[in-house]
């Protein structure tokens, strides 16, 4: 007699009506021994059944129909009373083998070492000869066991494969929190921990840490009230083409992330724009911000606009760093325009030297076979600078000047001249070029000539206090590049020079239109531009307060930071006696550390008695002058909401930006972060994108951002046993 109802009705069972689909369900074999009564609806998971043993009928999905035969407690369904043990030993077996079969086959891992040392005192037991010492277990000795050593190396492999299989670089073993991580598991008893899911990865643990971050940025955030904060803005298309406007607030603590708005269904007008800035004032505090640091867009300005009649106290400022780099753009890419001919005619020698550029470049790395040639004569990376870059043409051309002996060697080599399976037309037009002295001067002179702009756009391009720093170094840049163009045409200091006066309109034309009462207010309040140092460096400095357009643009400043008449008269009357060097200001210390101390420190010791002047001088002294970085959290952004992670909500990658920004944050502020294996953790790695075949142009987007961090490099630590004992 069988002892399957579904298959027998010599016991009187009821024969099972599934169809043939839902008997080969192998997922749930269980389903073959009840009797459907009536179908599942549509989108509902539960249907009605009868049981072939009891012949009682419930309404439940699979799972009851499991506890149901195989007698499971607590499950919300009474056990079949009818069911034999052969019965269940025989539905328990199906079941068993089932999931079996289901389970994941796991790729075993590599032997550790002392598995894979075989010896000849070894008996087929995995015991010592009886004449040598025994050891416990096989291949394992006391130490081996004393140590642990098997369950290290078995750890170390799996965090290996955990590497590999997910494709991390291997940068990211340098993350103390990885390591943390690790280190913490290992050293508490936490057994049957399983780690967090997919789910909870996205939801509670994020908000979890969102929360915490935010609780740790409080301590920066108290010194705003005191310091002033400056908000910066900046636009960015996502992975999925959504427009985004990131938001941050910077100071001396650093740049805090505070949002990034999805504009997809917005029209980008300067209501809109200032209505977004309107409320991450508000979220700051209007009474702590001082400035709002936008790109020199239209709409921009006319937001700015708004934003200034709104909140009378808060100044909008252009980009410095964008400023310089609109100006480079004119001298370097000169457009053939009708307004624009002379600079055409005097500045078109640049265009083309750096095409030419380009050109040897494209070549290079568009033939595999001549990057070949290139890589064995040439140590560095050739770079391919994408237009959008500050400076990119000069980068480019620096670029081309360190690698100049290789190239040289490159092309007058056998391997060049042999090979003749590409574009030979091309590849001789590549080798004249190279060889060119005449395009290698003007290589030379103009890296030469804009080295003071590229200088003062990397001072600038950082989130360090330059804001009080902008006018003297816009006036010393200028006259560096008159004094280079000058000496390169041999010509004397009152000479004219038609290139120059065209490189001279062009950079006063965009200072002219990005100077600002702020900038004049900040440049006043530095008491080293007052100091006889300072003065003596040129014959036509002269200090602040004798200089009728800082005089004019620093009085519109007042105005608009003290509304009151009385108040505004008692910081007139303070300024006249920080600038005359009355009272506590004429004193030897204060005229002596005036050109020594830095200009924030030289406010705190000396600035008591002007308690007005010296509220608004600490909140100029300590803001930045460019929105470099909310340029740099786009980079952050591409790396978290990437190609491959197109999916993500904007909201998800927003919280996970704000933890990964304000964490690297929190973290630069530790000891650590300069010290031992996570030294600059968030600096550097494996990541090497072509950019059309070439080199990236920096370290995990720095250079231009933070070229104080440039220069670091890492060495292998391969060789370095953390588990030496």
């Amino acid at each position: 007699m069988s002892s399957n109802p579904a298959a027998s009705s010599s016991q009187g069972s009821v024969t099972s009506q599934f169809t043939s689909n839902e008997l080969q369900d192998v997922h749930n074999p269980l389903w073959a021994y009840v009797t459907t009564v009536q179908e599942r609806v549509e989108g509902v998971t539960n249907k009605s059944w009868a049981c072939n043993y009891c012949r009682c009928v419930f309404k439940s999905s699979y799972s009851r129909v499991k506890a149901h035969l195989l007698k499971l407690p607590n499950c919300g369904i009474k056990a079949c009373p009818k069911v034999t043990n052969e019965n269940l030993a025989e539905m328990k077996k199906l079941v068993e083998e089932v999931e079996q079969k289901l389970k994941p086959k796991n790729v075993p891992l590599p032997p550790n070492s002392s598995s894979i040392q075989h010896s000849p005192s070894y008996s087929a037991g995995g015991m010592f000869d009886s004449r040598k010492r025994k050891v416990i277990g096989a291949g394992t000795s006391m130490l081996e066991k004393s140590f642990n050593l098997a369950t290290r190396e078995q750890l170390k492999s799996e965090i290996a494969r955990m590497f590999y299989s997910a494709g991390l670089p291997f940068h990211f073993a340098r993350n103390p929190y990885y390591v943390s991580a690790f280190s913490f598991a290992a050293n508490n008893v936490i057994s049957g921990f399983v780690p967090p899911g997919y789910n909870a990865l996205r939801t509670t643990l994020l908000q979890r840490e969102k929360a915490h971050i935010e609780s740790m940025l409080e301590p920066i955030k108290k010194t705003w009230k005191e310091n002033g904060v400056s908000i910066v803005s900046d636009g960015w298309t996502d992975a999925q083409r959504r427009p985004l406007i990131n938001f941050m607030a910077t100071s001396e603590g650093g740049p805090i992330f505070l949002k990034a708005i999805d504009g997809s269904k917005e029209y980008k007008d300067k209501f809109y724009m200032a209505s977004l800035i309107r409320s991450a004032i508000v979220e700051v505090g209007d009474k702590n911000v001082v400035q709002v640091i936008t790109d020199n867009a239209p709409v921009c300005k006319a937001a700015g606009m708004l934003i200034e009649v709104d909140y009378p106290q808060i100044f909008w400022t252009p980009c410095v760093v964008h400023t310089l780099n609109l100006a480079l753009k004119n001298i370097c890419a000169a457009k053939n325009t009708e307004r624009n001919e002379i600079a055409y005619v005097e500045c078109h020698w640049i265009t083309e030297t750096s095409q030419k550029a380009d050109f040897v470049r494209n070549f290079i790395m568009n033939h595999s076979m001549r990057l070949a040639i290139f890589n064995e004569f040439v140590p560095l990376k050739m770079l391919a600078v994408a237009d959008t870059r500050f400076a990119s043409v000069i980068i480019t051309l620096k670029r081309f000047k360190l690698i100049k002996r290789g190239l040289q060697t490159m092309v007058i080599s056998d391997q060049w001249t042999a090979y003749k399976e590409d574009d030979v037309e091309k590849a001789a037009t590549v080798k004249e070029i190279i060889l060119n002295d005449v395009w290698w001067d003007k290589v030379d002179y103009i890296i030469a000539f804009t080295a003071p702009i590229y200088d003062m756009l990397r001072v600038t391009d950082t989130d360090k206090p330059t804001l009080h720093l902008v006018y003297d170094m816009w006036d010393t840049m200028i006259e560096k590049v008159k004094a280079t163009i000058l000496r390169h045409e041999g010509k004397e200091a009152n000479d004219q020079s038609t290139f120059y006066d065209v490189v001279y309109s062009i950079l006063i034309d965009r200072w002219t239109k990005s100077c600002t009462p702020l900038h004049c207010m900040a440049h006043s309040l530095n008491p080293r531009y007052y100091s006889d140092e300072w003065l003596a460096e040129a014959s036509n400095r002269v200090p602040p307060h004798m200089d009728t357009e800082i005089a004019i643009e620093r009085n519109k400043c007042l105005r608009k930071y003290f509304l009151n008449p009385d108040d505004r008269k008692m910081a007139t009357m303070e300024y006249a006696r920080f600038s005359g060097r009355q009272d506590i200001f004429g004193d030897f210390d204060s005229l002596q550390d005036r050109w020594s101390l830095e200009p924030k420190a030289w406010w705190l010791v000396y600035g008591a008695s002007t308690p007005l002047l010296q509220k608004v001088a600490l909140k100029l002294l300590s803001q930045p002058c460019s929105s470099s970085c909310c340029e740099r959290n786009w980079s952050t952004y591409s790396f978290i909401h990437s190609m491959k992670r197109n999916k993500m909500t904007p909201k998800i990658a927003e919280d996970l930006v704000y933890i990964h920004t304000n964490l690297r944050l929190l973290s630069r502020k530790n000891e650590s972060y300069t010290t031992g294996q996570s030294k600059m953790w968030d600096i550097g790695g494996d990541e090497w994108d072509p950019l059309e075949g070439a080199g990236v142009l920096e370290i995990a987007n720095l250079s231009l951002d933070e070229p104080d961090l440039e220069s670091v490099l890492f060495t292998d630590d391969d060789d370095i046993n953390d588990d030496s004992i």
